[in-house]
């Protein structure tokens, strides 16, 4: 699910720096480099698994361990949650059934469900349509506002169609539709609902039937073999603590459920890259036929559940996933038919993003420093609200900052929260990532700027509100 990752990303300088040459895979001994450090030194993770196809065949490199009492070494037939990643196969599911006339892309949501059962919110006499839900510009929330589970490690557990009827019966759209860009795990969820709906399908059945079963993913499933079982890696969180509990999304399968392996998902981007022949070609390239302005940064586009970066001539369409202990990532340079699969067991704040990023332009930073040790301290209350507020780095780039009890919370435009902890009277640090937070404030008075550190960058937010 898109989270704080875009943010750290871009302020850490992932963008392009504005050459058109293809993109040149580092060969597999720098790449082991790379997850090494990341595993051994950095302590992101116990293991991560790493897969490359281009027109040589598809390779994969790993390093590290199951877990850290499992001592398997990983490959590519471990089992990762792979969260949002889902989205792209029930986007893809949708062009699917566009393609043969099952459904429409305009085709309002409302127009497969019971009006008795639920009335979709609207705005300005416009309906939600498929495409909306597909391109995250429905207007509607990152998750639904009547969650049941009060366990942020299973967050979506108990959360039945019923329930999703009465938050979108009761919900009132902020905005236009289609106007703005905001992830939304309850809009994918309800995609694939409809799904469901025109077909009298379970959405697993569809999925499998249509996309994993004639692309021979055998290991890409919601529910898991026991072979699978028997396979899966172990999940942490940022710290390295095992995260026991399995993530359930109920009436969100659609927007995270799916668990896979590298060699699976290189299955998939072999036909997505036309390396292997299917069927679902033709859906596969209309996918990115639609492009709506995406919210990382002016040169993102979101298309059919993928995002897009453009610079110039270079592109790179990608999608990533963070669910239950795991982050993974997958994406793709269409004119250099390259493409790349990263899968971690621990749910950090950059994950294998910048890693899969990297591989797919070289010059696209990877943090590879080794993060100094913080200590935290505590700050009296009236402190703390000194830093409350809004700051804006970029126009698609704004932080709120409120206080819970002895420590702040950041929350970005798509919901997704982080802890700050301080360390000194203005600066503080987060466990999610190696990055910083120092707040420039003059006497006593509200702080004017939020400096964001990280990667060796500075960047400068300032107070809106």
């Amino acid at each position: 699910m898109y989270r704080c990752v875009c943010f750290i990303l871009l302020l850490a300088g992932a963008t392009w720096a504005g050459a058109s040459q293809p993109p040149l895979i580092r060969d597999d001994e720098a790449i082991r480099k790379i997850l090494s450090t990341r595993v051994d030194l950095q302590k992101q993770a116990t293991g991560i698994v790493v897969g490359v196809i281009d027109s040589k065949g598809s390779r994969v490199i790993s390093s590290g361990t199951m877990g850290l009492s499992d001592k398997r070494p990983v490959n590519g037939d471990t089992v990762f949650d792979v969260g949002s990643i889902t989205k792209v196969f029930t986007a893809l599911l949708l062009a699917d059934m566009a393609r043969h006339g099952e459904v429409s892309l305009d085709d309002p949501a409302a127009k497969y469900l019971d009006a008795k059962k639920v009335k979709l919110p609207e705005r300005g006499g416009k309906q939600i349509t498929l495409v909306d839900l597909a391109t995250h510009t429905s207007g509607l929330p990152l998750r639904p506002t009547n969650l049941v589970s009060k366990d942020p490690n299973d967050k979506y557990r108990g959360y039945t169609v019923d329930l999703m009827y009465e938050c979108l019966s009761s919900f009132t759209l902020p905005r236009d539709i289609g106007t703005k860009y905001e992830y939304s795990n309850l809009g994918y969820g309800l995609l694939g609902h409809v799904l469901e709906k025109r077909l009298g399908r379970a959405y697993a059945d569809l999925v499998e039937s249509r996309i994993t079963q004639p692309l021979g993913m055998k290991d890409t499933r919601i529910d898991l073999t026991p072979a699978m079982k028997s396979r899966m890696a172990a999940g942490y969180n940022n710290e390295l603590m095992p995260i026991a509990t399995e993530w359930h999304f109920g009436a969100l399968q659609s927007a995270g459920a799916f668990s896979s392996t590298a060699n699976d998902l290189l299955k998939f981007l072999a036909a997505v890259l036309v390396y292997k022949q299917s069927p679902l070609l033709p859906a596969m390239k209309s996918m990115l036929d639609i492009r709506r302005p995406g919210g990382m940064q002016p040169s993102t586009e979101i298309a059919l559940a993928w995002n897009v970066y453009v610079d110039g001539e270079q592109k790179v369409v990608w999608k990533n996933g963070s669910v239950g202990g795991y982050r993974s990532f997958i994406g793709f340079d269409p004119k250099a038919r390259v493409g790349v699969v990263a899968l971690t067991n621990a749910q950090t704040a950059v994950g294998t993003d910048d890693i899969g990023l990297h591989l797919l332009d070289e010059r696209i930073h990877v943090d590879l420093h080794i993060p100094k040790p913080h200590k935290e301290i505590l700050l009296r209350p009236e402190i703390l609200d000194r830093y409350t507020g809004r700051y804006q780095f970029s126009p698609t780039d704004i932080m709120t900052v409120t206080r819970e009890g002895n420590h702040l919370v950041g929350q970005l435009l798509d919901g997704q929260r982080f802890e700050m902890f301080a360390e000194s009277e203005h600066d503080f640090f987060m466990k999610i990532a190696d990055a910083q937070v120092t707040f420039e404030s003059s006497d006593q008075g509200p702080a004017k700027v939020a400096v964001w550190h990280q990667g060796g960058q500075d960047q400068r937010g300032e107070r809106i509100e």
